[in-house]
């Protein structure tokens, strides 16, 4: 059985960092797409960034592109997401995700969730 462990979440000024690491056990972590999706009080989950099996795509949301990086260790089966700049709209609990192929697809879809970590960003 897939389990994924997402840890890093906690209280950050605006225009701070945090890593969020999501570390995976069960199944061949190096075969799939990772992702990271986000659910904000009141609102729906939606898509954050993903990355491909070997790393060498990688995905985001408009409201993350040039703040936010998704990288993977497959040695250490291990997503990570770093946050810089972040803003008070960032906060949400995050959670890591398998992607159903090697390759990110909306279509596609996630098959395994980790339970979350919340982040909170104050102004």
């Amino acid at each position: 059985q897939v389990q994924l462990v997402e840890s890093g979440g906690g209280l950050v000024q605006a225009g701070g960092s945090l890593r969020l690491s999501c570390a995976a056990s069960g199944g061949t972590f190096s075969n799939y797409a990772m992702g990271w999706f986000r659910q904000a009080p009141g609102k729906e989950r939606e898509f954050v960034a993903a990355i491909s099996w070997s790393g060498g795509r990688t995905y985001y949301a408009d409201s993350v592109k040039g703040r936010f990086t998704i990288s993977r260790d497959n040695a250490k089966n291990t997503v990570y997401l770093q946050m810089n700049s972040l803003k008070p709209e960032d906060t949400a609990v995050y959670y890591c995700a398998r992607g159903s192929a090697s390759y990110y697809s909306p279509t596609v879809g996630m098959d395994y969730w980790g339970k979350g970590t919340l982040v909170t960003v104050s102004s």
